[in-house]
């Protein structure tokens, strides 16, 4: 079941949606963080899948601080230069410190749901939501019982507020999925992530997914790949079940 809720944050008000299983009175939340291409039907669609495997799951609109934006157009974004500006413009619009301050809204708001149950929470992001992920999990560690980055980019960077960073704050489990082909992960930034994780002690798996794109996961995209979006279904539920339920 879908709803609409606004989530005051100490930016604005930021829209989101939020998903219960039919007949579920309460359940553990997860929070979805969106990948570069925004809220629209099938990224919507995945959070209900999500949360009828027994989830509250909140899917926040963290373009919320541009406004107003019209959805992109698969079918001409591979060639289309003004619609791929118009993206990486939002996308840059999303900063790591910013979603976090908005990640405290979305835990006090969850906090105070009543179909919530529990105070430990999952998270799973796509592409730009996969670094938000980690950052989340280092950044709220008490609260984060596990995180999946799903093709995520900019993980691992030489930035100073690089999740790869938090590595040593983070308490749940980490599951990343590293699509082969990606050309949005710079080189070596998988195994800079796994060393992190590795030397802090994260209890983590990193799975790289043969011959396949970054996107493979989204449904709607030219890059998705059924079989290797089957088996990320696979892995994310049942990392949130052995964690929350």
């Amino acid at each position: 079941m879908e709803s609409k809720v606004a989530i005051k944050t100490a930016d604005g008000t930021c829209d989101c949606y939020t998903y219960t299983a039919p007949g579920v009175d309460s359940a553990p939340a997860v929070i979805f963080y969106m990948d570069g291409l925004g809220i629209r039907p099938d990224l919507r669609a995945m959070a209900e899948r999500l949360a009828s495997n027994g989830f509250f799951v909140l899917l926040p609109n963290l373009y919320y601080r541009a406004g107003e934006y019209p959805p992109f157009d698969m079918a001409t974004m591979m060639t289309d230069e003004s619609q791929r500006n118009r993206m990486m413009a939002l996308v840059q619009s999303v900063t790591n410190a910013g979603a976090m301050r908005d990640t405290t809204a979305f835990l006090d708001f969850l906090s105070s749901e009543p179909k919530v149950k529990g105070s430990k929470i999952g998270c799973v992001g796509y592409c730009m939501g996969g670094p938000l992920v980690l950052t989340a999990a280092g950044t709220f560690p008490d609260r984060v019982a596990a995180g999946a980055s799903i093709h995520g980019a900019g993980v691992a960077t030489d930035r100073p507020d690089s999740p790869h960073l938090l590595a040593p704050k983070m308490r749940g489990r980490i599951y990343v999925a590293v699509a082969e082909i990606d050309p949005w992960l710079t080189p070596g930034e998988t195994d800079r992530l796994k060393a992190a994780l590795e030397s802090s002690g994260t209890n983590h798996t990193v799975e790289i997914y043969p011959k396949v794109q970054h996107g493979f996961a989204a449904n709607g995209t030219p890059m998705y790949d059924r079989e290797a979006a089957e088996r990320h279904w696979d892995r994310i539920v049942a990392l949130f079940r052995e964690t929350l339920l």
